[in-house]
């Protein structure tokens, strides 16, 4: 089993920044894929940005050139740094991580982020 707990999440007004954390532990294997994505109210689950394990990152194209996924391998902990912060990004942020061989999925309890314009 895969543990992961986010933090970082708030309140934050329109065009400034957060940083969410995910630190995993227990039975983490590699390789993986680490990643973020969100939902807000009403809508479905949807992907904001993922980074393997060996470094490879894929962004959502609404966030492109704003968010920043970043991991640290030796503290299992995936990073999201996000600027430019725009009302639309509200939603519940959730950490997930996937094996890349067996494709077991592992999810977090997620994190708010409210963006006030």
């Amino acid at each position: 089993q895969v543990q992961l707990v986010e933090s970082g999440g708030g309140l934050v007004q329109a065009g400034g920044s957060l940083r969410l954390s995910c630190e995993a532990s227990g039975s983490i294997f590699s390789p993986n894929i680490m990643g973020w994505y969100r939902q807000a109210q009403g809508k479905q689950r949807e992907l904001v940005a993922t980074i393997v394990s060996g470094g490879g990152t894929n962004y959502a194209d609404s966030v492109k050139g704003r968010f920043t996924i970043s991991r640290d391998n030796a503290k299992n902990t995936v990073y999201l740094q996000m600027n430019s912060l725009k009302p639309e990004d509200t939603a519940v942020y959730y950490c997930n991580l996937r094996r890349l061989f067996s494709g077991v999925n592992y999810w977090g309890k997620g994190t708010l982020v409210t963006v006030s314009s």
